[in-house]
């Protein structure tokens, strides 16, 4: 019979004793940029046209957006009413947390993995014990994140995503996998919490995209989660409206990522080369949308995209 391993041996120890890579220095103020993408201005305008009619605008993330200093224009644009929904990954949640906490995160890889503490940090872990808590109240895992930063005591809360969100009455909806982030490394782990948690996030989700039509979905720098959370949801939901005599199909995509994508991205890459395999292009930017909507990719990375998109979003 398989043996699991005993987390009872795991040495945590408190965050003071961490090495951190970021501090809130990062954080860049609110300020419109000079030079705005072509793409990002057009996106801009569906964006605005969506809030005008009502339609869900989606806002999908890697961790490496909250690690690029742009919250202040995020929480912008969800205060001003153009974000019906924030979707992250485990890091997302972890990141953001830290900042509120304790105004620093990140720590080495190559550092703390040589002896095996990366990711074992006491303070860190309170995240399991947040959706512990928060499956209990049938929460999904953003909502009882955020809520934990708007009431608790978060010296840096302003920062906060989560919060923001929470306050605001905006779904941030966190869609993970059991093993890959450091909070399941800890013994107050529990992964039937994680489990329910995550999927009543996907619910959540789903239920803003069945409102996708006339409105946007984005995806900054998620490889992954992004195109593969919104491909079975925007399954979910045109399911239900073709019974409905209803079509979702005219809605735009953006991504914005680092990969060296040609200018036309509106046919997939060759099957058998490296780019077919690139979820967000083929899923995201071709297949979803190529029925009535449209799409956009933009190469460059987040610290330049999304204050070029707020810019272009609140500056016109």
């Amino acid at each position: 019979m398989a043996r699991k391993f005993d987390r009872s041996r795991l040495k945590v120890l408190p965050l003071e004793q961490r090495q951190h890579d970021l501090t809130l220095d990062v954080l860049r103020d609110l300020a419109p940029e000079d030079d705005v993408d072509a793409k990002l201005a057009a996106v801009a305008e569906r964006i605005r046209q969506a809030r005008e009619s009502g339609a869900s605008v989606i806002l999908m993330m890697g961790a490496h957006v909250i690690r690029a200093g742009v919250q202040r224009f995020i929480i912008d644009l969800m205060e001003q009413g153009y974000i019906s929904c924030l979707a992250g990954n485990g890091a997302c949640a972890i990141h953001d947390f830290e900042f509120a906490l304790i105004g620093q995160t990140t720590e080495s890889v190559a550092k703390y993995i040589r002896n095996g503490q990366f990711g074992l940090w006491q303070e860190t872990g309170r995240l399991n014990e947040i959706i512990s808590q928060g499956v209990k109240q049938d929460m999904g895992a953003g909502e009882a994140i955020g809520k934990a930063i708007h009431e608790g005591y978060f010296p840096h809360k302003e920062t906060s995503l989560f919060a923001t969100a929470y306050r605001l009455g905006i779904p941030f909806t966190v869609h993970v996998g059991i093993g890959s982030d450091i909070i399941h490394e800890h013994p107050n782990c529990d992964g039937a919490a994680w489990g329910k948690a995550s999927y009543t996030d996907f619910l959540y989700y789903t239920s803003v995209l069945e409102n996708i039509e006339g409105g946007v979905v984005m995806n900054f720098g998620s490889a992954i989660m992004a195109p593969e959370v919104y491909l079975k949801a925007l399954s979910m939901v045109r399911n239900v409206a073709s019974q409905e005599g209803r079509e979702i199909k005219r809605f735009t995509s953006l991504v914005c990522d680092l990969r060296d994508l040609p200018e036309d991205v509106s046919a997939e890459a060759p099957r058998g080369s490296a780019d077919y395999y690139f979820r967000p292009w083929k899923t995201m930017l071709v297949r979803t949308v190529d029925d009535g909507g449209e799409s956009f990719y933009v190469r460059a990375s987040h610290a330049q995209t999304v204050p070029q998109l707020w810019t272009a979003v609140t500056q016109g």
